[in-house]
């Protein structure tokens, strides 16, 4: 197994290794380390089948379904993310970590690269352990204090699955999916603290109106994903990604008009996030 950094604060590349052969106990343990390190673990050059992608998947968690997206036949847990040539919306194309929405949002998520457009359709990753560190003493005793709330229908993200929504949409309403969760987060494994808001989802502090949690939020959005706590990852056919939603944000970028991008999304299953 090879490895390089993406960035200095986030994501590393590996190489060498063939998923689809299997992965000893060994070599899981190696990725799950570098995983917790540098936040997201990319891996190059992978040839995979639903089913092998679902072996690996379990082999890190325990994967979930999507309550928005039918998966594919005989994999409920694997969604397609999908832009098709003609459509000029792409599916999540906004700063936000997956389904923060939920009482237990999804530890992980692994995305493995179907078909890439040529050019364009690079994704970027913030490191939210660093945006938190970033804050001022005050700043950050404040918002250990605080809660926020996540929507699932929050119009900046809603946008977004309204294509696939007309292909592959299940039955749930997105108005019925709401979370309260701390705006600082403890991570369960590695016990470091971060910023935990989604800009996609997140509208207002817990028992503030959202008039006076919007002056307080924008300026937490910008902090959060600050070019020099990112990273760019440009695809190639047969990449996996794998992130940690605890302590990322992620945005993929709908720069490719006029070509197809598609992806298999697995999340896997967290737990109820703590301050």
């Amino acid at each position: 197994m090879q490895t390089e950094p993406l960035s200095n604060g986030i994501g590393v590349i590996v190489s060498g290794i063939d998923v689809a052969r299997g992965l000893n106990s060994d070599t899981i343990t190696e990725l799950r380390h570098l995983w917790l390190q540098h936040l997201v673990v990319f891996i190059r050059d992978q040839q995979l089948t639903p089913k092998q992608q679902m072996v690996f998947a379990s082999q890190i968690g325990e994967p979930d379904t999507y309550p928005f997206l039918s998966g594919l036949p005989g994999y409920p847990q694997i969604t397609e993310v999908l832009k098709k040539e003609n459509e000029t919306v792409n599916f999540g194309g906004v700063w936000h970590t997956d389904t923060i929405y939920q009482p237990c949002p999804p530890m992980a998520t692994m995305l493995y690269a179907i078909e890439i457009p040529p050019i364009g359709g690079d994704t970027l990753f913030a490191n939210q352990y660093a945006a938190f560190d970033a804050l001022s003493d005050g700043l950050a005793g404040t918002l250990k204090s605080l809660k926020a709330v996540a929507r699932a229908g929050n119009k900046a993200v809603a946008a977004t699955r309204a294509n696939r929504l007309g292909d592959q949409g299940t039955d749930v309403q997105a108005a019925d999916l709401m979370a309260e969760h701390p705006v600082v987060r403890i991570h369960p494994e590695t016990g470091r603290q971060s910023l935990y808001l989604s800009p996609a989802h997140s509208t207002q502090f817990s028992g503030w109106t959202e008039q006076e949690s919007t002056a307080l939020l924008k300026t937490l959005f910008t902090l959060q994903t600050q070019p020099e706590y990112t990273c760019r990852f440009r695809w190639q056919t047969g990449d996996i990604a794998l992130w940690d939603n605890r302590c990322t944000l992620h945005y993929p970028i709908n720069d490719y008009q006029g070509h197809r991008r598609l992806l298999h999304r697995i999340t896997l299953k967290g737990d109820q996030p703590t301050g």
